[in-house]
C-alpha cells in the first residue's frame, strides 16, 4: 500500500487541493447565466461539474494504485 509520506501520496493531496482552489475561484469569478434547455443556468456551474470530474478520476486513479500495490506485495 501506499506510505503516507510517499511522493505519490504528497501529488495526490497537492493535486485536490488545486481542484479545490480551481473550483473556489470559478464560483466567485463566473457570474454569467446561459440558456440551456430553455432554462437559464449559471456558468459557475459548468467549470464546477468539469473539475468535480476531474477530482474523481484523480480519486479514482490514486484507489486503483494503492490496490495494485496491495496486489503486488
Amino acid at each position: 500500500m501506499t506510505e503516507p509520506g510517499s511522493s505519490l501520496e504528497k501529488k495526490y493531496r497537492v493535486a485536490l487541493i488545486l481542484y479545490a482552489g480551481l473550483a473556489i475561484l470559478s464560483w466567485f469569478t463566473l457570474d454569467a447565466r446561459i440558456p440551456i434547455g430553455g432554462r437559464l443556468v449559471e456558468m459557475k456551474f459548468i467549470p464546477l461539474i468539469i473539475i468535480g470530474g476531474f477530482a474523481l478520476r484523480t480519486m479514482v486513479a490514486m484507489r486503483a494504485e494503492k490496490i495494485r500495490q496491495k496486489d503486488s506485495r
